[in-house]
């Protein structure tokens, strides 16, 4: 599948501040008919990277939404956007993302999920954790293209973050929370070999995986009672249980006030998984089928802390949008070091 030959691509650059400006030269082209006067525009929260606004005629009621996205200051050094292109095309094709309307310079148009995006509460709901660890199980099956399953992306993508976080922060005043607060590169690059050599030996499959399962990147829709995914930016072989790690993660909520009494806990995991074993292997899971994922999904647990440690201290460099990224990237490392030597000592149950 090609990239860009399946929708348009358009020679523009929108502004971040001028959303609603650049969201009108989009459209234009994409929806020609739409009268630029009744257009309305709805600013949406989009994770901490990206910015995202929702555009519809005020006077259309069976129009649908179109989203805008406007892709963050230097996110390029994050994230491949040729291969996001392919995934969402690839995706929406089997019915697990949402249509992709046209790509432009620094962002992307794609149709709306109606829904809610999941929240600390909901994403704890039964009924709603059980489509989330089916449509997740749906997703690791799919195979794509040119892409291989035999390497996990995890060690590279680290190494990468770990070298794009800058020795000396540009902002003297973050360059000394830095010095003070969070732990050396070098020590940073110990801790990703101790833990390259331990999960390693897990087994993991290597599948097609999300990467980037936060609540705000899951719409639940009522209607229906289904579950869509949004937002590949980071989907690529990887971990099986590293994704459903990251999912786990997330259910802290993403702030600077992380209420890690939220991480789900054992009863709620075992339920999740055998949910996803079920539609994963196409039955009911052994008992030690899910216990062994349960001890690989905790303790990959630990890289996605790491993960997301590095991206918010390179965010802290480069983001213009007003949060505390290098807040954040204390409170992961923190954890991470919590929970360390808990999460490896777990052992797979013998029966």
């Amino acid at each position: 599948m090609t990239e860009r030959n399946q929708v348009p691509h358009l020679k523009i650059t929108v502004d971040e501040n001028e959303v609603e400006k650049g969201a009108i030269q989009i459209l234009e082209t994409i929806r020609p008919t739409w009268e630029k006067a009744s257009i309305r525009f709805r600013l949406l929260t989009d994770g901490m990277t990206n910015k995202l606004v929702g555009c519809k005629p005020e006077d259309a009621d069976d129009a649908e939404t179109v989203l805008v996205r406007i892709y963050g200051n230097k996110t390029d050094l994050l994230i491949n956007r040729k291969d996001e292109t392919r995934n969402i095309l690839l995706l929406n094709s089997v019915g697990l993302a949402p249509a992709l309307y046209a790509t432009f310079e620094n962002g992307l148009a794609y149709r709306f999920i109606p829904g809610r995006t999941l929240d600390m509460e909901s994403v704890r709901d039964p009924n709603i954790y059980k489509l989330v660890a089916t449509r997740m199980a749906k997703l690791h099956k799919v195979k794509v293209d040119g892409i291989s399953t035999g390497k996990s992306f995890l060690w590279d993508k680290m190494q990468s973050f770990l070298h794009l976080v800058p020795d000396t922060f540009s902002d003297s005043e973050k360059n000394k929370r830095y010095q003070e607060t969070l732990i050396e590169k070098s020590k940073i690059a110990e801790e990703i070999m101790d833990l390259k050599r331990h999960l390693e030996n897990l087994d993991s499959p290597i599948v097609f995986a999300h990467n980037d399962l936060l609540l705000g990147n899951v719409i639940f829709t009522e209607t229906d009672n289904s579950v869509t995914f949004i937002d590949y930016e980071y989907a690529i072989s990887n971990y099986q249980a590293y994704d459903i790690a990251n999912h786990f993660a997330e259910f802290v909520g993403f702030s600077l006030d992380l209420d890690y009494s939220k991480y789900p806990e054992k009863d709620l995991q075992v339920e999740w998984l055998t949910t996803y074993l079920t539609e994963y292997n196409g039955n009911v899971p052994t008992e030690e089928d899910v216990d062994r994922l349960y001890v690989q999904v905790n303790k990959f647990v630990l890289a996605s802390h790491i993960l997301w440690g590095l991206w918010a201290l390179i965010q802290a460099e480069h983001s213009y949008i007003d949060f505390d990224f290098m807040q954040y990237a204390n409170l992961r490392f923190r954890e991470y070091f919590a929970k360390k030597d808990q999460h490896l000592s777990l052992k797979i149950s013998s029966r």
